[in-house]
């Protein structure tokens, strides 16, 4: 007597390209399961037989994805109505809540094609505000500057982003409407602005989210650290640097 084959479905919302909103559209299909499958393999299997439930060939389904161990935040996207990285989202674990699998590209990024979105806005916001330690290779440097331990507890968590995007895509201060930088650039200021080297930069990037668009656009709707893969202390760091841009603000003329 043969076994019956485990199969589910995988619900896809797809778009040919940035500018053919008129292709949006769902196509469902089903997946032979598995043992420890996750997203991105489910994908892999439409990907090799690109046939929808009803029958009708389709093309393949775009993502993106590298590290595959939720590492470089590539293969973010909507899953089940919640952001987050697909390689780490087990279909077992999904299918707990029901046979069919939505996937969705996220909102708040402009779409590529299908899964697919352009993250380039959050690397921009790292230059704006100078998330990086600023050394002169041209001579010898000798040991740097050694961090306490407190600063070094307090550090590490902040330097696990990945830049994947989930924060920007759960925060609603994020929208058309409004430029906020988002979480995800303020918490590396607090992050370089811990650093003995990257304190001497520390005004200039305090500066850079001192407009209508920086730390000051934050909503405190605390979205960002529901949804954060890394656990960072988002609200945390919003709130650090949010104190240093007020401290800014009344003392700089000494400065000058």
């Amino acid at each position: 007597m043969s076994q019956k084959v485990r199969t589910f479905k995988l619900r896809v919302l797809r778009q040919d390209g940035p500018t053919r909103r008129d292709t949006r559209r769902w196509e469902e299909f089903e997946i032979t399961w598995k043992p420890q499958m996750n997203v991105i393999s489910a994908l892999m299997e439409v990907r090799k037989h690109p046939v929808t439930t009803d029958g009708k060939e389709t093309t393949p389904v775009v993502w993106e994805s590298v590290c595959l161990e939720e590492v470089c935040g590539s293969c973010t996207m909507v899953i089940n109505g919640r952001v987050r990285q697909s390689c780490t989202a087990l279909i077992d674990t999904l299918l707990q809540s029901g046979e069919t699998i939505t996937l969705e590209p996220m909102t708040k990024f402009p779409l590529v094609r299908d899964l697919l979105v352009d993250r380039s806005r959050m690397f921009n916001d790292l230059k704006r505000v100078k998330a990086w330690v600023l050394l002169d290779g041209t001579h010898e440097l000798g040991p740097g500057p050694r961090q306490s331990q407190e600063t070094q507890e307090e550090a590490y968590p902040l330097s696990r982003c990945m830049t994947c995007g989930c924060c920007l895509e759960a925060c609603p201060q994020v929208n058309d409407s409004s430029d906020f930088i988002g979480p995800a650039a303020i918490n590396q200021v607090r992050l370089f602005n811990l650093h003995p080297s990257g304190k001497m930069h520390a005004a200039e990037r305090i500066e850079a989210l001192m407009g209508s668009d920086g730390v000051a656009g934050c909503g405190k709707a605390q979205n960002c650290v529901e949804v954060c893969p890394k656990e960072i202390p988002l609200v945390d760091s919003i709130a650090v640097v949010s104190r240093q841009a007020t401290k800014h603000m009344l003392f700089r003329w000494l400065l000058k």
